[in-house]
């Protein structure tokens, strides 16, 4: 865990253009995600969507920002994003605007989530698609590698201590 006590305020466009923050988006613990339509971990969306559904009511909110550049695996307009991930997945979850994750042009939010470690000590560039940040409603962000599936054990239990923060 790494304290970013103020990457909860960083702005970013929500899918239909209005700017807000993970204070806004809710108060509990922001489950954030960089998502792809085209990729081999897309069924991730499937337990995302689970998770926001188990937990949502207890003050969890699953978070995903398009991105494409994996192998241009994100290739859509928003419009055509948040259709697929609705028929398709059935995803209730908040979807924001298209956002670069890596690079110079990397995104602010995703400049100080990437500061954050993962399980094995390691921080810096997101590796792929379905990268998980799960930033607490104290600012403090756990990292999990995209293999690691949303309903990893691992997963529900910091989301489970999130909230009871």
């Amino acid at each position: 865990m790494t304290d970013t006590t103020d990457v909860r305020d960083i702005p970013f466009e929500t899918a239909d253009g209005r700017t807000t923050t993970l204070n806004e988006v809710g108060t509990g613990p922001v489950l954030v995600v960089n998502v792809a339509s085209k990729c081999g971990l897309t069924p991730q969306y499937e337990q995302l969507e689970q998770l926001q559904r188990d937990y949502g009511d207890k003050g969890l909110t699953v978070l995903g920002f398009p991105c494409n550049q994996f192998m241009g695996q994100e290739p859509g307009k928003i419009d055509e994003i948040l259709e697929y991930c609705s028929t398709t997945w059935g995803v209730s979850f908040p979807i924001a605007d298209k956002i670069k994750v890596n690079g110079r042009n990397a995104h602010p939010l995703y400049k100080a989530l990437k500061k954050s470690e993962d399980g094995a000590g390691k921080a810096g560039r997101v590796a792929w698609n379905f990268e998980k940040f799960l930033v607490g409603d104290d600012g403090s962000v756990t990292r999990f590698r995209p293999p690691t599936k949303p309903d990893d054990p691992a997963v529900v239990s910091a989301i489970r201590g999130a909230l009871k923060a």
